[in-house]
C-alpha cells in the first residue's frame, strides 16, 4: 500500500515571502477582533455573571414560547429560553438575582413549579456573584501566566528572538479566538478558558518543532540567507505539521458533531485554534525571526557546546 501523504516529502513554497500578506492579514484581523470584543464583549455563561442555568427535556417538541411566557411571569429579571441540541431539549438562563446565592437557589423550585409535571430536568447549576466573580479573576491570570511562562521557556530553550516571535503568535491565536466568540456571540465559559489553555500548549508545541529546525539548520548551513533558511525550515516541517493538525480536527469534528450541545463550545473553539495555531505557526512565528534578526555566532556557540558535551 502506498503511504497517505497529504503534502509532498519536498515542498519549495516560499512562505517568507508571503510574510507582509500575512502580518497585513493578521493585524488587521487582531484589531478587528479587539474592536469587536470592545463594542459587542463577550456572551459570558453562568461561570462568569452568576446566576441559574437549568437544562430540561419535555414530552415531544418543546413550546418555546410558552415555557418563555411562563417564566417571564415570575419576575425573575433577564431570563433567556432557547433550543438546545434536540427539538424537546430547552437551556434556560436566568440572570442573577440580586446579591445572594440562596435567592439563585430558590429560582429552581420557583422553575419547577412553574412548569409543573412532564419535565425532566437534566442539569442545574447555580453560581452565586462571589464565586463567578473569583472564576474570572483565575480564568484570566491562567491564559496570561500559561502566555508569560511560554515566554520564559523558549527564551532559555532557544533565545530572546524565538522567544518573542512565538509569545506573539501565542496572543495572535487568543486574540482571534476571542474576537471569533466575539462575532458569533457563542457562550464564554469556563470550557472555553480551558480551550484557549490548550490551544495556547498546541500552538507552542507546533512553533517550537518549526523553530527547532531553524536551530538546527542555522547551525548547518552557516553561509545561507536567512530567508532562505528559514522557508527551507518551514517546508521540511510542513509535512508533520499539516498530518498533525488533520489528524486533530478529524477527532473535533467527530466531537463537534456527535458530542452534543454541552462540549460544543469548547469543541468550536479547538477547532479554530488548531487552524489559527498552524497559520500562526507558518506564516508569523518563523516570518519574524527575520525582522527580529536571529544572530549566527549564538547557533555557532550552541553547536561548540554541544560538540564539547559530548
Amino acid at each position: 500500500m502506498k503511504k497517505l501523504k497529504l503534502v509532498p516529502a519536498k515542498t519549495a513554497i516560499d512562505f517568507v515571502k508571503l510574510r507582509y500578506i500575512a502580518f497585513v492579514i493578521s493585524a488587521l484581523a487582531v484589531v478587528a477582533s479587539i474592536g469587536i470584543y470592545v463594542t459587542r464583549d463577550l456572551n459570558y455563561g453562568i461561570d462568569f455573571v452568576g446566576g441559574t442555568m437549568i437544562e430540561i427535556g419535555t414530552q415531544g417538541p418543546a413550546d418555546i414560547a410558552g415555557i418563555r411566557q411562563k417564566l417571564d411571569s415570575l419576575d425573575l429579571g433577564h431570563v433567556v429560553v432557547q433550543e438546545f441540541g434536540g427539538p424537546s431539549e430547552v437551556l434556560i438562563r436566568i440572570e442573577q438575582q440580586n446579591e445572594t446565592a440562596e435567592q439563585d437557589q430558590q429560582v429552581v423550585e420557583v422553575v419547577r413549579a412553574a412548569l409543573g409535571d412532564g419535565v425532566d430536568y437534566r442539569r442545574t447549576e447555580v453560581v452565586g456573584p462571589k464565586v463567578s466573580g473569583e472564576l474570572v479573576e483565575a480564568g484570566t491570570l491562567a491564559v496570561v501566566l500559561a502566555v508569560f511562562l511560554m515566554l520564559i521557556y523558549i527564551w532559555f530553550r532557544f533565545e530572546w528572538q524565538f522567544s518573542v516571535g512565538a509569545v506573539a503568535a501565542l496572543i495572535h491565536d487568543v486574540v482571534l479566538t476571542i474576537g471569533i466568540f466575539s462575532v458569533l456571540q457563542l457562550e464564554f465559559n469556563l470550557s472555553i478558558i480551558a480551550a484557549i489553555l490548550t490551544i495556547v500548549g498546541y500552538s507552542m508545541n507546533d512553533t517550537v518543532v518549526v523553530y527547532d529546525r531553524v536551530r538546527e539548520n542555522l547551525r548547518k548551513f552557516k553561509r545561507m540567507d536567512l530567508a532562505e533558511l528559514l522557508n527551507l525550515s518551514i517546508n521540511e516541517t510542513l509535512s508533520r505539521t499539516v498530518m498533525t493538525s488533520v489528524t486533530t480536527l478529524l477527532a473535533l469534528l467527530a466531537l463537534y458533531i456527535f458530542g452534543g450541545e454541552v462540549i460544543r463550545g469548547f469543541t468550536f473553539a479547538m477547532i479554530w485554534g488548531v487552524l489559527v495555531g498552524t497559520y500562526s505557526s507558518i506564516f508569523i512565528a518563523a516570518p519574524l525571526l527575520l525582522i527580529l534578526g536571529v544572530k549566527r555566532d549564538w547557533a555557532e556557540e550552541g553547536a561548540q557546546a554541544s560538540e564539547k558535551d559530548a
